[in-house]
């Protein structure tokens, strides 16, 4: 059994993944509700609420590690993907990689078309990915803009419309858990 604040914090199995977000300066910050880190355990704790699997869980946790369209500061540049990999998996890792490199305003407008092109924000090539990558896209984003939208009333203001248009179109790809929390956050 390990020992420290980590192990009070997060189940065993996180443990690991917020000790390196730690590394990273993840806990010193500064996001909408306190630290980055702070925001990554709420998400983490929402996707875990909804019943998503451990990989999706993982992903929660570190969805910001190569920065987002949304959020341009990087822990970790793309090119040390394996170093994130060894410590969360290879799935986890992926689907870490398919958020923070989405281009948003290309990849939003399609998200819920079988056939829809996302864009590599890091790269610029285009692809389509699968269903279930889709739908573990779609549960991360909500996870992600419902925890900002709880903490800030003026991002709820802003953003709460778009975000439940969106979340509207993507529908079928959200749990059930996942869809009624966005009516309960952003549709009032």
């Amino acid at each position: 059994m390990s020992s420290g604040r980590t192990e009070k914090t997060v189940p065993d199995s996180l443990a690991p993944a917020v000790a390196f977000l730690r590394g990273l300066g993840a806990a010193e910050l500064a996001h909408p509700g306190g630290t980055l880190l702070a925001h990554l355990q709420r998400v983490e704790r929402q996707l875990a609420e909804w019943g998503a699997r451990p990989a999706l869980r993982l992903a929660g946790l570190c969805h910001a590690c190569y920065g987002t369209d949304g959020f341009p500061g990087a822990l970790l540049p793309p090119h040390r993907r394996a170093e994130l990999g060894a410590v969360i998996g290879a799935e986890a890792e992926s689907l870490v990689y398919l958020y923070g490199s989405c281009d948003r305003a290309a990849g939003y407008p399609t998200l819920a078309e079988a056939d829809g092109v996302f864009r590599d924000r890091f790269t610029g090539r285009s692809h389509v990915p699968g269903a279930g990558a889709r739908r573990d896209f779609a549960e991360l984003t909500a996870a992600n803009e419902l925890d900002l939208a709880r903490l800030d009333p003026a991002f709820r203001t802003r953003w709460g419309p778009d975000l439940l248009a969106l979340f509207t179109r993507v529908r079928p790809l959200l749990s059930p858990s996942a869809w009624s929390a966005c009516e309960t956050v952003l549709g009032g």
